[in-house]
């Protein structure tokens, strides 16, 4: 890559980790410029994936508050989304190439549809949830969150575009909790499957990542996770998802060229 080619991948990442922290479809930003920038599309999965750990750290240490008093839940979510990213990780591994290929565009083309019915999902959210929240759980509904979550992280391990964004439609679902917690959660649990997945990754691929781009990755999420979870929500939600929707374009494009 070039010298510029190099800084908007760091300023990808930057946006990314930010709008992780905030909307929870970052990927949106870095997978397809790195698609667009030559890298081919398991190898921009797996450094993505590495280099967003950072961001999704800083993101979720600056919700830290929400997520109190949210155990009984999380401690079943939380294996939820490990096991459900190891089986994610194994089918990228696993499954030829040209089947990533033929099925990322579609996944793409997902979770771009998703951002844009975003205010949709936001305002249904909201519908479902109020001030108070509801720490408690029937055994149907909490079977429902659980199965949702692991469902989720094996989508998150082959692929982690707007897997927040699933995810807190998921919540909007079965919660009556604030928001802004289950933002929180969300970051929790995106951070689960990153990890297990870049673990994935760096064990049995190694070779196959590019790590000049992971760390560049790294640099601009671990900052822009700080910054969305700190000052983000005083940006515009419409600009987000415009230069989500108009990145991931682009991206789709060269998939299909």
């Amino acid at each position: 890559m070039t010298p510029l080619e190099l800084f908007l991948v760091a300023l990808a990442g930057l946006g990314a980790g930010a709008i992780n922290s905030l909307v929870g479809s970052g990927t949106l930003i870095t997978f397809p410029t790195l698609v667009a920038f030559g890298v081919p599309p398991v190898t921009a999965t797996m450094s993505n994936a590495i280099g967003l750990v950072a961001g999704g750290v800083s993101g979720t240490w600056g919700y830290r508050r929400e997520l109190r008093g949210q155990w009984e839940r999380l401690r079943w979510q939380i294996p939820a989304s490990f096991c459900g990213a190891l089986v994610g990780a194994w089918l990228l591994l696993h499954l030829p190439e040209t089947v990533f290929e033929t099925v990322v565009p579609i996944l793409l083309l997902l979770a771009l549809t998703l951002v844009v019915f975003q205010p949709k999902i936001q305002a249904w959210v909201a519908r479902r949830t109020g001030g108070d929240a509801d720490g408690h759980l029937g055994p149907v509904r909490m079977t429902l969150l659980v199965a949702g979550t692991f469902a989720v992280g094996i989508y998150g391990g082959y692929f982690t575009a707007a897997q927040g964004i699933l995810l807190m439609g998921l919540f909007g679902a079965l919660l009556h909790d604030h928001i802004q917690r289950q933002n929180a959660v969300k970051n929790l649990l995106s951070l689960v499957v990153n990890v297990v997945a870049a673990c994935a990754y760096i064990l049995v691929a190694f070779d196959r990542i590019d790590w000049t781009v992971a760390a560049l990755i790294a640099v601009g999420s671990l900052i822009g996770g700080y910054l969305g979870s700190h000052y983000g929500r005083r940006l515009s939600p419409v600009a987000l998802r415009a230069v989500i929707v108009v990145v991931g374009l682009i991206g789709l494009y060269r998939l299909l060229a």
